[in-house]
C-alpha cells in the first residue's frame, strides 16, 4: 500500500512538473512571437521615419525657396529664369492667366510660347525651372517641331509661381 502511495506521489509530482514545463514553454513561445512582432514593427517604424525625414527635407527646401525669392510676379520670374540661360529673346508671348490665393500664399499662372529652341535649351529650361530659387512649377508643356527647321522646337508652357504671404 505504501508503494501505491509513493507511486501516486511520484506520478502526481511528475505530472505537475510536466504541466509547469508546458506552461513555461507556452509563455516562452508567446514572448518570442511578441518579440518578433515588435522587431517587425520597429523595422516598419524605421522605414516610416526615413520617409518622414526625406519628406521633411523636401518641404524645408520648398519653404526655403519661398523665403529666398525676391521675385514679385510670374512675369519677373520668367524673365529671371530665361535671362539666366540666355533665352529671353526666344520667348514670343507671356500671358498671365490665373491669379488666386492659396493656403499660405498667392499663386500666379502664365502661358508662355517659346519658338525655335534646341533640345539642349529645352533641357536647360526644365532644369532651371525645377532648380529656381523660387517656387516655380511647370503645370503643362506642349512641344512641337518648328516648321522652318525640324531640329528646333516650339514650346507652349503653363508655369505656376507661388509667393508666400
Amino acid at each position: 500500500m505504501l508503494k501505491d502511495k509513493r507511486f501516486i506521489y511520484i506520478s502526481s509530482g511528475l505530472l505537475g512538473f510536466i504541466i509547469i514545463i508546458a506552461i513555461a514553454i507556452n509563455l516562452l513561445s508567446a514572448e518570442s512571437r511578441e518579440l518578433r512582432l515588435l522587431k517587425e514593427q520597429r523595422k516598419e517604424m524605421l522605414i516610416i521615419e526615413n520617409e518622414f525625414l526625406s519628406l521633411k527635407q523636401k518641404i524645408d527646401a520648398v519653404e526655403g525657396k519661398k523665403n529666398l525669392s525676391s521675385v514679385q510676379g510670374i512675369v519677373q520670374a520668367v524673365d529671371e529664369i530665361f535671362l539666366s540661360i540666355g533665352l529671353k529673346d526666344k520667348i514670343k508671348t507671356v500671358k498671365p492667366t490665373v491669379s488666386r490665393d492659396v493656403k499660405d500664399g498667392f499663386e500666379e499662372e502664365a502661358d508662355l510660347y517659346i519658338e525655335k529652341v534646341s533640345m539642349n535649351e529645352l533641357v536647360n529650361i526644365f532644369y532651371r525651372t525645377g532648380n529656381a530659387p523660387m517656387v516655380l512649377t511647370i503645370k503643362k508643356a506642349a512641344i512641337k517641331k518648328s516648321f522652318e527647321n525640324p531640329e528646333l522646337l516650339n514650346i507652349t508652357l503653363t508655369l505656376s509661381f507661388l509667393k508666400a504671404k
